[in-house]
């Protein structure tokens, strides 16, 4: 129910900024709360339905295919990435080796099979270096449209608050952050730190539970290293839009219909598409007795970097056409 009225605030709020009815400013102050009561709508819908679990039946075809496929989309993946590189951006390598990079990380499971892969330096390798790459790549290629549009104050705030939101709503999925009791919490104020496998290597885990409250928190470098990097891309996303708006209320414009959508349309995917798989995922598992598995953080950074791309040109056309 609150996820329905986040979304509603989000599209009413949307409706009257296209309509003039509210200044680009106020409507993302709407905006950012419709979001936050979206994903807070989404985590109490997550921690109060049943956990769901695996069954053999469930499984949409054999285990013995995993590794196959894995391997095979992998290899797709990197070949793809390099020949769309070499063909359509033969002077940014940077973007065929993050495919490869994608690539590489899926099929890493498989292709060092068995405990080694769990502190092999090769998962440690890909892991570290994808935000270091992500990271280049977008300040190469729109950093300086970034540094004007975080110096507007309102869409630095902006993208700041949705980026806190997208972090705390990525924990809570993975179970990472729950304030909900569950089956087996300790019935003491418990703080250890264990070895876990998340991403794709072991990392040691701080957790911390206070059953009193109840409370449960896990923080992992590898999980701050997946967790931070995908709410800062949609941070910047959104801190895009805002400034895109904003730029657009100081001229007196008024935004068309393809631009509202390229805009809108390409950023609400990297930021409301993870609540939407939430919310759907979970209400399948509570009308099927077949499980499916928990959603993850983890997300095609393409469909990230891509409304960065889309956001920044538009930002920048928006400016230098006044």
């Amino acid at each position: 129910m609150l996820s329905f009225v986040g979304v509603v605030v989000i599209g009413g709020t949307i409706i009257f900024k296209r309509r003039n009815r509210i200044s680009p400013t106020v409507a993302l102050y709407g905006v950012f709360v419709g979001i936050a009561v979206t994903a807070f709508g989404a985590v109490v819908f997550e921690g109060l339905s049943p956990d769901p679990t695996y069954m053999a039946s469930s499984m949409p075809f054999p285990r013995s295919w995993y590794q196959p496929l894995a391997l095979s989309v992998g290899l797709l993946i990197a070949v793809v990435s390099f020949i769309v590189g070499w063909l359509r951006w033969p002077t940014r390598p940077r973007y065929t080796f993050l495919g490869l990079l994608m690539g590489l990380w899926i099929s890493y499971p498989y292709l060092i099979p068995g405990p080694a892969s769990d502190t092999h330096p090769l998962g440690y390798a890909i892991v570290l270096g994808t935000p270091v790459l992500v990271g280049y790549i977008i300040w190469k290629d729109a950093g300086g449209v970034l540094r004007a549009v975080l110096r507007d104050s309102v869409a630095r705030r902006f993208g700041i608050g949705i980026g806190i939101v997208m972090a705390l709503f990525f924990l809570s999925v993975t179970g990472y952050l729950s304030f909900f009791p569950e089956e087996g919490f300790p019935h003491e104020v418990t703080v250890v730190v264990l070895p876990a496998i998340y991403q794709l290597v072991t990392w040691p885990t701080l957790e911390i539970a206070i059953p009193h409250i109840p409370f449960f928190l896990a923080v992992s470098p590898g999980q701050v290293i997946i967790v931070g990097m995908l709410s800062a891309l949609i941070g910047l996303n959104a801190a895009l839009i805002a400034r895109h708006w904003r730029v657009e209320e100081r001229a007196g414009l008024t935004e068309g219909t393809a631009g509202s959508a390229a805009i809108v349309g390409t950023c609400t995917c990297g930021c409301c598409g993870p609540l939407a798989e939430s919310c759907m995922g979970r209400a399948n598992s509570r009308s099927n007795t077949k499980a499916f598995a928990r959603p993850t953080a983890v997300r095609s950074f393409s469909t990230l970097l891509i409304p960065i791309w889309e956001s920044k040109q538009a930002v920048t056309r928006t400016i230098l056409g006044n």
